[in-house]
């Protein structure tokens, strides 16, 4: 918002032409002519879409090895290594890097998505034992 608005002062208050306010602030005419275009105080929003990289053709196996992993012991997990290698026999030629982001990124999404928790019963059978220990 705060370039827009510095935009917009340039072309009101000041009184500068299109390619002077564009050498002012670094921005290209194209969009300086947009902003001054644009109705009320509406920041324009990028949406870039994200390139195909080398991983994205594995993404699903790393997604299905991730899964099944997760319902295995701690110690009986794959590594990002051995990810790594799995997904290189099928054919992957990137980097390292790219995997182990997946990864990190893959546990911080399922995370925050609520998951299956052990709730304790406090059935009365459980109380009076609990009573009678004590």
């Amino acid at each position: 918002m705060d370039v827009i608005g510095k935009v917009r002062r340039l072309k009101l208050r000041d009184k500068l032409s299109t390619s002077a306010i564009a050498r002012a602030t670094g921005l290209s005419r194209n969009t300086v002519k947009k902003w001054l275009k644009a109705p009320g105080d509406i920041a324009p929003k990028y949406v870039r879409e994200a390139p195909e990289g080398k991983l994205s053709p594995f993404k699903v196996a790393l997604d299905q090895a991730l899964k099944t992993d997760m319902h295995r012991p701690k110690k009986g997990r794959r590594t990002g290594r051995a990810l790594f290698a799995q997904i290189q026999a099928q054919g992957y030629r990137g980097g390292y890097s790219a995997v182990t982001d997946f990864v990190r990124a893959w546990h911080e999404q399922s995370s925050q998505s609520p998951g299956k928790a052990f709730v304790p019963c406090k059935s009365a059978r459980h109380r009076r034992y609990r009573d009678i220990g004590q």
